[in-house]
């Protein structure tokens, strides 16, 4: 009986776990014929994004008075006001296009969330929020394949997590497999703490020991690297009239739509957005933030109008390190701070509504006098998602040391 992982040691590859279970193919043509398959889509905003910004606190009377540059109009005043929301909070005005999706109750927003640790480093507070162990830097997997192999079962398929990205993120990392696709036709195969690259040399100079050695287990990964590079990214014509963004991060999200729609046995995809750290010259309504949430904004728009229905099946859940301080500095930025925003939208949520205890931007209210702060442990919106969603009752492993407090209702009963 071929074992789960098949480890392979020869010439000059490192340590390399294929991790991929016999006869995938008919467990993935079996998955493509199921419906119902929950999925999450994780989108990291690397860079700490100016939640402040982002998610616009209109209605506090100091949020004005710490940005005099920088600082969105209240709702109504001109074209390029904030888009009000509930009175208080209103979304930034390139985010417009998802103002249907809140307006639908299918889009929910959490601020004044973050880490229980106050780093402000961002290699530090990203690997905090990728292993979901804030403060501990001795973790070496990641929340999401904890996840994996909490619900693990025979039925998976090679692509149950997919990272469209080069490299496989920290969240992903861990015993379970997971794949790291930059481009459909043509990827990488990365599969927990080992992530060597199966790069097509691979396949070439080892055919003979995949066939010898690996067996089954061997001819399998080289199938399924062959069946994805069929699957031409430049052939997909999206749903419903979606248009992504002709950016990375909107390419990123379109092959996440066609590899939902393929039915491979998907169950976790891992998405990322970059550029985020505007210390110098962010801009209000315009400039270098405004760009990047236009792109954020219309990419997430887009994956949402293509699934259609399918998006009953999905949660799609945004994240960024840290925000940023409450005041902007001398170069018209901000610089790193503590509190954030996030946002969940898919099936099953009650949107609609800003969650979180907001704590105020009043200099007395700030974390040490200068951020917005935390009341919302990032755990917590992640704890709820995995349960409600995922349906994982027993979190305890994919969050070791925390209990979550009061649910904060993000997901309608049952």
């Amino acid at each position: 009986m071929i074992p789960r992982r098949i480890f392979l040691k020869n010439g000059g590859l490192a340590l390399l776990s294929l991790g991929f279970a016999p006869a995938f193919l008919a467990r993935t043509s079996a998955a493509a014929g199921s419906t119902g398959t929950r999925v999450l889509i994780t989108i990291f905003q690397r860079g700490a994004v100016d939640g402040l910004n982002m998610i616009v606190p209109f209605g506090e009377r100091d949020y004005y008075a710490a940005r005099p540059s920088l600082a969105l109009a209240r709702p109504g005043a001109d074209p390029d006001a904030a888009v009000d929301l509930d009175g208080f909070f209103g979304l930034h005005p390139r985010m417009s296009p998802l103002t249907p999706l809140y307006d639908a109750r299918q889009l929910a927003i959490v601020h004044a969330c973050g880490s229980p640790d106050g780093t402000r480093s961002h290699f530090d507070a990203q690997d905090y929020m990728e292993s979901a162990t804030p403060g501990v830097k001795s973790t070496r997997d990641g929340w999401l394949n904890r996840c994996l192999h909490a619900r693990e079962h025979q039925s998976a398929t090679p692509f149950r997590a997919v990272a469209l990205a080069p490299q496989l993120p920290r969240a992903l990392q861990g015993i379970e497999p997971a794949l790291a696709i930059g481009q459909i036709g043509q990827f990488g195969i990365r599969a927990g703490l080992a992530s060597d690259m199966v790069q097509s040399s691979f396949e070439a100079e080892y055919a003979e020991a995949a066939a010898g050695v690996l067996n089954a287990t061997g001819r399998e990964a080289f199938d399924a690297v062959k069946m994805l590079k069929t699957a031409n990214p430049q052939r997909y014509a999206p749903e419903h009239g979606a248009d992504y963004p002709r950016s990375p991060f909107g390419d990123a999200l379109k092959q996440i739509a066609q590899l939902i729609k393929a039915g491979v046995g998907l169950e976790i995809a891992f998405a990322e957005s970059g550029n985020w750290d505007h210390h110098v010259n962010e801009g209000a309504a315009n400039g270098i933030l405004a760009g990047r949430l236009d792109d954020l904004a219309r990419g997430i728009a887009a994956l949402a109008l293509d699934l259609g229905d399918r998006m009953q099946d999905v949660v799609i859940l945004t994240m960024s390190e840290f925000g940023r301080a409450v005041t902007e500095n001398g170069n018209r930025g901000t610089d790193h701070g503590h509190a954030n925003a996030m946002m969940i939208l898919g099936g099953g949520i009650r949107g609609g509504k800003v969650y979180g205890r907001w704590p105020g931007l009043a200099p007395e209210q700030r974390y040490e006098g200068r951020d917005l702060a935390v009341t919302t442990d990032f755990r917590s919106v992640f704890s709820e998602v995995v349960r409600n969603h995922l349906g994982l009752t027993d979190t305890r492993t994919v969050f070791p040391g925390f209990t979550a407090p009061s649910p904060l209702g993000l997901f309608t009963p049952v």
